[in-house]
């Protein structure tokens, strides 16, 4: 089963990817790193510390984890390989 985003044509997200995303606020200085560089927007900053908003746009790039500085986004890849699929390769 899948299910599309008119804000995100070519994508098809898969059901059952799980949580494969998270902010330790421990180590989170509220840069916001992580949101500026997400396609998808899944992140926040509330309380000067990012928060994941939502996964239900996730591009599955990890550049969140990548961009983050302080190690406070835990990322991996979703069970299974992937939760989206895209008609661009």
């Amino acid at each position: 089963m899948s299910r599309k985003n008119e804000a995100i044509p070519g994508v098809d997200w898969v059901a059952g990817a799980g949580r494969f995303v998270s902010v330790k606020k421990s180590l989170c200085t509220g840069c916001g790193d992580c949101v500026k560089v997400c396609l998808g927007g899944c992140f926040e900053i509330r309380d000067g510390k990012a928060r994941v908003k939502t996964l239900s746009t996730c591009m599955e790039c990890a550049s969140c984890w990548y961009a983050c500085s302080q190690d406070a986004v835990s990322f991996r890849w979703p069970k299974g390989g992937c939760g989206f699929r895209t008609n661009w390769g």
